[in-house]
């Protein structure tokens, strides 16, 4: 994960952005906002974590153990929930990815910060599948943040006014559902850097 440090601190500050913003949308008064947001600030914070640059601290050969067990637990709290709510399907492999990029660092040489035990035949196939998974992600949660045709919202005439513009309460910045999409989309991307390293 510990690539150049320029884009290392700025993998960290989208994470570690990412992370604080779900922990306010934890304040939600919506129950399933609440839930997602505090297993994405989880992987938020982690993300930067795990993304700070080797130049800058190596953390001691305790730490990834410690980091594959908490997401670990996370995974399997995860596929519990999952019995639920498909959304936390993307919970299970976002947490997987995790332990998994955890386990990689653990079996690095010290010092080294693994990038995934590839061989010379290329990519690990594990990695290879979690990086098809995120770019596909990654794509579809930008698909959903464009405004669908005829939704209303600004256009060549400017915003809609009417009757139908200012009908339905008013909805709190932090669960407004296109900065939680765009949330995701911080992550998917943040995933994807991190795996592109390994």
């Amino acid at each position: 994960m510990h690539g150049p440090a320029s884009p290392g601190w700025l993998l960290v500050a989208l994470c570690a952005a990412t992370g604080a913003y779900c922990l306010l949308r934890m304040r939600s008064t919506v129950e399933e906002q609440r839930r997602a947001a505090g297993g994405e600030a989880l992987m938020g914070f982690g993300m930067a974590v795990m993304a700070v640059p080797a130049a800058a601290f190596t953390p001691p050969v305790w730490a990834w153990p410690a980091y594959a067990a908490v997401f670990g637990a996370a995974a399997l709290r995860a596929l519990w929930a999952a019995r639920t709510d498909a959304h936390h399907l993307h919970h299970l492999v976002g947490t997987s990815a995790m332990v998994y990029m955890a386990a990689a660092m653990a079996a690095s040489p010290v010092g080294t910060h693994a990038h995934g035990g590839g061989s010379a035949s290329g990519v690990p196939l594990l990695t290879g599948v979690l990086l098809l998974y995120f770019t596909g992600y990654v794509l579809l949660s930008g698909v959903r943040l464009l405004p669908a045709p005829g939704t209303g919202t600004a256009g060549p005439a400017g915003p809609v006014s009417g009757a139908g513009a200012s009908a339905g309460p008013a909805v709190a910045w932090g669960d407004r559902p296109e900065l939680a999409r765009a949330c995701r989309l911080s992550m998917g991307i943040g995933m994807l850097a991190m795996l592109l390293t390994m």
